[in-house]
């Protein structure tokens, strides 16, 4: 080997170490440089992921505040409406107790009758307590008052009130627990109890004359209504047999309507007859009035017959005075005057 070729190799690998050494060394300043850029931008990313959280955890922190407030509310809803389901619980209870009563049944079926004529019909078209025959001592709970045709006298409709609860409870009851025998058998206790008041009404309250040949049994319930009326056979038969009509609250208040209107068309009727029977009288009496003017005017026509006479009679007068002479002015011959 000869020495330019040691010296040409020489400086090749010095060239090469070199180049290796600045290459190195930008490549380690690259790294370098990277590896800030990174850093940084994890930083960034890391800022931003906090903030993001930190933002998400208070929109969290406020919706289970709100969460939490709705929940106290409607807990405390939940709570009142306990406390209220609780309180009529005990009104229903305590109503119950009430209806087992039977006294104070028929009082509410009473008032509620009560109130359904004081609305519908005027005080003088309705009574309470009414003795039908003066000579029983039977009173019934409420009766219509029925005005004969011209207005005397009249007849009374008799209505009673009547809740028989306990046959409809173990009716309803049986219902619910779609027991069929416990049904059919509530059915016909329910039966036996409305007949029994529809005899009981007929015989104490139905007295024609006095009465209507017709009472009317009141049921204050539309339930119990309703049951009663699904009964086959049972209106037809009250209605033929007792001369009793069954009748809830819709029905009752459709029939005082009804009634009213029949009341009023009377009460036309009879202020049409007062009204042709007052026409009557001013004819006769316009007759009698014409019979006096015709009177009058033959009276007046002889009074003008008489005073044309006295005309005649003055005028004939007056001729006759034209022909009597007139003395003159101080003529002698005319007979002296006597003094005093």
């Amino acid at each position: 080997m000869t020495p330019l070729l040691v010296a040409i190799l020489v400086l090749l690998a010095a060239a090469v170490a070199l180049l290796l050494g600045r290459t190195r060394a930008d490549a380690g300043a690259a790294v370098e440089q990277r590896f800030a850029e990174l850093q940084r931008g994890l930083e960034r990313a890391d800022r931003l992921v906090r903030d993001e959280m930190s933002r998400n955890r208070e929109e969290t922190a406020a919706s289970l505040a709100r969460v939490t407030q709705a929940l106290d509310q409607r807990l405390a809803q939940v709570q009142r409406g306990l406390g209220e389901m609780q309180t009529l619980a005990e009104g229903v209870g305590d109503l119950k107790r009430v209806l087992t009563n039977v006294k104070t049944r028929g009082v509410l079926g009473e008032w509620q009758l009560q109130a359904l004529l004081e609305q519908l019909l005027t005080p003088d078209q309705f009574a309470r307590n009414v003795k039908p025959n003066p000579a029983r001592d039977t009173i019934v709970e409420f009766a219509i008052r029925i005005p004969a045709h011209g207005g005397d006298g009249g007849m009374w409709l008799p209505v009673d009130s009547k809740y028989p609860a306990e046959d409809y409870a173990r009716l309803f009851d049986a219902q619910e627990r779609a027991d069929a025998p416990a049904v059919a058998a509530a059915q016909k206790a329910l039966a036996v109890a409305v007949r029994r008041a529809a005899d009981d009404i007929r015989a104490k309250y139905l007295d024609p004359p006095n009465t209507t040949d017709y009472a009317i049994l009141f049921l204050p319930s539309e339930g119990l209504f309703a049951e009663v009326v699904r009964l086959p056979g049972l209106v037809e038969a009250l209605s033929a047999e007792c001369r009793v009509m069954i009748a809830g609250p819709t029905t009752f208040a459709t029939l005082l309507n009804c009634l009213q209107m029949g009341f009023r068309s009377m009460a036309l009727a009879q202020r049409s007859e007062e009204v042709w029977r007052l026409l009557g009288a001013v004819r006769t009496e316009f007759g009698k009035f014409g019979d006096a003017v015709s009177g009058a005017q033959k009276k007046l026509s002889l009074a003008a017959d008489a005073v044309e006479q006295i005309a005649v009679r003055a005028r004939a007068m007056d001729r006759r005075l034209r022909d009597v002479e007139q003395l003159p002015a101080g003529d002698d011959s005319a007979p002296p005057m006597l003094t005093p």
